[in-house]
C-alpha cells in the first residue's frame, strides 16, 4: 500500500492505508490524469508528490464524487483543471461542502483523531471548474479518457472513469472491495441500474472506490446484492416493517444495512 502499482498500460493505482482508499494516474505523452485526491491538503500534497515519481508531466484531476476522501486534496493540484459531475462542483463550492467538512472534523475529533480532525477543518475547499453533466471526453496526451455519469448510486454524483486503450474501468465509490458500500449519501433504489450501465462499459480491471482492483464477476455479484437489497426495502416499507427489522435481512452490508434500508425508505416515501 502507499505505492504505485501498474495496473494496465501506462494507468497505476496507488492504494492507501487510510481509508483503503485509491487514486488512479493515467499517463499520456507529455500529459497525465489523476483521479481522486485524498482527503486534505496534506494528503493531496503528498500525493502529488507521489504523482512525480512517475511522471513529470502536467496533470489534470477528475473527482469521482463530492465525497471529502476523494476531493478535498484539490488544492494540492491547482491550477490544474479539475472535472466532476456538477453536483460534485455545486457541492463542492457552497454551504453543502462546508457543512460535510465540519461534520467530518468533528467525526475524527470525537473518535479521538485530533490531527486528522484539524487538518480536515482547514482543508481549503476547491470545486471542480469543468462540470459534466452525463458524459465527456479527455484527451490525455494522445489517449482518449472518457467520463460517464450513470445514474444515481453511491451519491447523486457519481462518475467513472474509462480509459478505452487500456480496457479499464476507476468506478470510484460505485464499487467497493474489502467493505461493504455505503449509502449516507447513497440512492439504494437506483444503483442496481447503474451498476447495470457500469457492467456495459468492464472491458478489463475495474478499480474501486477503496479496495483492491476487481474483475467483471465481482461487479457483477455487488450488483446483485445492490438488486436484493431495493427489493428487500421494497417489500420491508409496503409491509410497513421498521427499517430495522428489514435490514436483518441483508448481512452482505453489515453495520451499513440499516443505512441502506433507511435510505431506500425515504426514497420511496418521497412524493
Amino acid at each position: 500500500m502507499d505505492s504505485w502499482t501498474e495496473v494496465a498500460d501506462r494507468v497505476f493505482v496507488r492504494r492507501h492505508r487510510s481509508l483503503d482508499l485509491n487514486v488512479t494516474l493515467v499517463v499520456g505523452d507529455g500529459a497525465c490524469l489523476v483521479v481522486d485526491t485524498r482527503s486534505d491538503e496534506v494528503e493531496g500534497a503528498e500525493l502529488a508528490a507521489a504523482v512525480r515519481t512517475v511522471t513529470p508531466h502536467p496533470w489534470t484531476v477528475v473527482n469521482t464524487h463530492f465525497h471529502y476522501d476523494h476531493a478535498f486534496g484539490n488544492a494540492a493540484f491547482r491550477p490544474a483543471p479539475i472535472w466532476g459531475h456538477r453536483r460534485c462542483v455545486d457541492v463542492l463550492a457552497g454551504p453543502e461542502g462546508v457543512a460535510m467538512r465540519t461534520r467530518i472534523a468533528e467525526h475524527h475529533r470525537a473518535a479521538g483523531r485530533e490531527e486528522e480532525a484539524r487538518r480536515i477543518e482547514v482543508a481549503e475547499l476547491v470545486a471542480p471548474g469543468a462540470a459534466v453533466d452525463g458524459a465527456a471526453t479527455l484527451d490525455v496526451g494522445g489517449r482518449s479518457v472518457r467520463l460517464r455519469h450513470l445514474g444515481r448510486g453511491h451519491t447523486d454524483s457519481d462518475l467513472v472513469v474509462v480509459v478505452p486503450d487500456a480496457d479499464l474501468l476507476v468506478a470510484g465509490d460505485l464499487v467497493e472491495e474489502g467493505a461493504p458500500p455505503q449509502f449516507g449519501d447513497g440512492y439504494p433504489l437506483d444503483w442496481p441500474a447503474t451498476m447495470d450501465a457500469l457492467l456495459e462499459l468492464v472491458e478489463g480491471p475495474v478499480v474501486p472506490g477503496h479496495g483492491a482492483v476487481v474483475d467483471r464477476g465481482f461487479v457483477a455479484g455487488q450488483r446483485a446484492e445492490l438488486a436484493r437489497l431495493a427489493d428487500v426495502a421494497r417489500a420491508g416499507h409496503a409491509e410497513g416493517r421498521p427499517a430495522a427489522e428489514t435490514a436483518r435481512e441483508l448481512p452482505y452490508f453489515g453495520t451499513f444495512a440499516l443505512q441502506a434500508v433507511e435510505r431506500a425508505y425515504l426514497q420511496l416515501a418521497a412524493p
